[in-house]
């Protein structure tokens, strides 16, 4: 489906539709994350409480408003936080455009693989067969995102450079020798 520069992406069901459904599912990720790391939690909580108590009040007190306080009971219905690992509650600040679809189409095609280079070092510092089998899940969806936002950057033409203003052909493929010593390899 080739489409015109000038064609308007926000006008644009297709791409439209498909930024909406990973979006949703990269959400979901944050979810299944949080609900990983609950779960893990829960075996040393309840060790601990079974355990000698002054141990379970030193893990109280270490944890300070985790998962036990009321407060999160409260404000997260018990569930994982959507918080950084500093504690900074998720925000739109995340969100990473500049309102150009080939180069926000490409910025999210390399957040992708930096996801799954992420999840595969994850996968490799354990040895829970359920962790790495959710790991392996996300690490995955990861991969058919990057697969959805490289068919539809493809779809776009013309697709680079980015941006509308066109480039100074006499400096387009220029390239300068920066480096000291022996003659410059040849590269592609």
């Amino acid at each position: 489906m080739p489409t015109s520069r000038r064609h308007c992406p926000r006008r644009d069901p297709g791409r439209k539709d498909m930024l909406f459904d990973i979006a949703t599912e990269e959400l979901s990720h944050l979810e299944v994350i949080g609900s990983l790391i609950a779960m893990l939690n829960r075996g040393a909580k309840g060790d601990l409480a079974e355990g000698v108590q002054a141990e379970a009040e030193l893990y109280r007190a270490l944890q300070g408003a985790g998962n036990d306080s009321h407060v999160t009971q409260i404000l997260y219905g018990g569930g994982p936080a959507l918080i950084n690992s500093a504690g900074v509650p998720w925000t739109a600040a995340y969100i990473d455009t500049i309102g150009e679809p080939t180069a926000d189409l490409r910025s999210n095609i390399a957040a992708e693989a930096r996801a799954k280079i992420i999840y595969e070092r994850l996968m490799n510092v354990t040895d829970d067969p359920g962790v790495q089998e959710a790991l392996g899940f996300l690490m995955t969806r990861e991969v058919s995102h990057q697969k959805s936002f490289e068919k539809a950057l493809y779809s776009i033409t013309p697709n680079f450079p980015p941006g509308k203003a066109p480039v100074d052909p006499k400096f387009a493929s220029v390239y300068f020798k920066m480096s000291q010593g022996e003659e410059s390899l040849r590269g592609p």
